[in-house]
Order: C-alpha cells, then structure tokens, then sequence
C-alpha cells in the first residue's frame, strides 16, 4: 500500500493518520508539490485532479482524503470507524461534509495564508473558523467524540486542520471541548502528528 502524502497538507496527514491508527503497513511517498510534481503525467495517471493525498493499493488507486478514508475503514474490517446502521453512517458523512466544507473554507483557509501565501481575506476565513469551532464545542458538550461513543473516521478527518488552526491565526482558546477533542485522538494508538509550522500564533508559541 502506497501513500502519496505532501507532509504540510492536513489532506494527506487524515490519511497518514488514518492508516496508522488501524496499523496498516503502508509506505509513504512525498510529492515534492514545491517543483510540480503533482503536476506531472505519472501522478496525473494517479489523480487527474493533482491533489494529494492518493492511496495505491496494490493497484487500486483512490484520491480524495475523505474517499481514502472511507476506503481504509472498509478494507480493515473494523466497523467502529465507519458504522454500518444508517444513522450512524449517516452522521459520519455529515461530519465528512464539514471537512470538505466549512473546515476547508475556514481554518484549513486561514492556514493557507500564513503557510503558504494564499491570496484569501484573513478575516472572512478566520471569521469563519471561529463559527465552525463554536459549532463543535457546543457539539462535544457532554461528549467525547463527533459521533457515537468511540472515535470515527468523522473524528479523523476534522482533527489536523483544528489542530494547527493556531497556524492560520486561529485562536482555540475560548474551545476547551475542542482542545480537549484533540487530546483525546492525540491518546489514541499509533497517532502520528501533523507537521507543525511556526506561523500565525504558533510562530510566538
């Protein structure tokens, strides 16, 4: 199994994360996205969209962080990541929505500006990532996890881009659920971390 993985992106890092905590083998492969080559023709065969993260299993091939992740819960069998009954599928991919929404357009934006230069308004996008945190505190009130009593991929695919939040000038301390939310997948067997910058807040950090 083969992780094509940029280690600044928090796209690639929910699928890095992913298959260690399920603790499947899998060997990382850094796109250099600084010189284009993920824009190249052998990786575009891989992903004609030119995004990372791409996962190849032995031949199937899967693009897209939240699909990867889907994928990966299915392959390994262990239900809890991806449960079966509608409901419970059904708030999962709610939460997959936000990923791909409200996270990406809020404090995975605001990341981008400080990280990488991206042309967004600082204060529309850090505006909204406050309002998508007050969402999840008031969420994780009287809970540990998104969904359910144990961690989902729902869990998964939100931590990286709240976890360095701070990055994008991003303050979480008025969050203490979702600081708290953090810790606990940070607790969890074969975590690994997301590559920190010392940008925005975490530049005084």
């Amino acid at each position: 199994m083969k992780l094509y993985h940029f280690a600044l992106s928090g796209h690639a890092h929910r699928a890095r994360l992913f298959a260690s905590l399920l603790g499947l083998p899998h060997e990382v492969i850094e796109v250099d996205l600084a010189s284009g080559a993920h824009k190249k023709p052998e990786f575009l065969a891989l992903n004609p969209f030119g995004q990372v993260p791409v996962l190849d299993d032995d031949g199937t091939v899967v693009a897209d962080s939240n699909a990867i992740l889907v994928y990966l819960a299915k392959k390994s069998g262990q239900s809890q990541w991806l449960p079966e009954d509608a409901a419970g599928s059904a708030a999962v991919q709610r939460w997959l929505s936000v990923a791909a929404g409200e996270l990406a357009y809020g404090p995975a934006a605001a990341r981008l500006i400080t990280v990488f230069g991206a042309g967004f308004n600082p204060q529309e996008v850090i505006s909204r990532a406050h309002t998508l945190l007050a969402r999840i505190e008031a969420h994780l009130a009287g809970r540990d996890w998104l969904v359910g009593n144990a961690p989902t991929i729902a869990d998964v695919a939100l931590y990286s881009y709240i976890a360095r939040a701070p990055e994008g000038n991003v303050d979480l301390s008025d969050y203490p659920a979702v600081k708290a939310f953090l810790r606990r997948i940070e607790a969890l067997p074969g975590f690994v971390p997301f590559t920190e910058t010392k940008a925005g807040l975490s530049a005084a950090a």
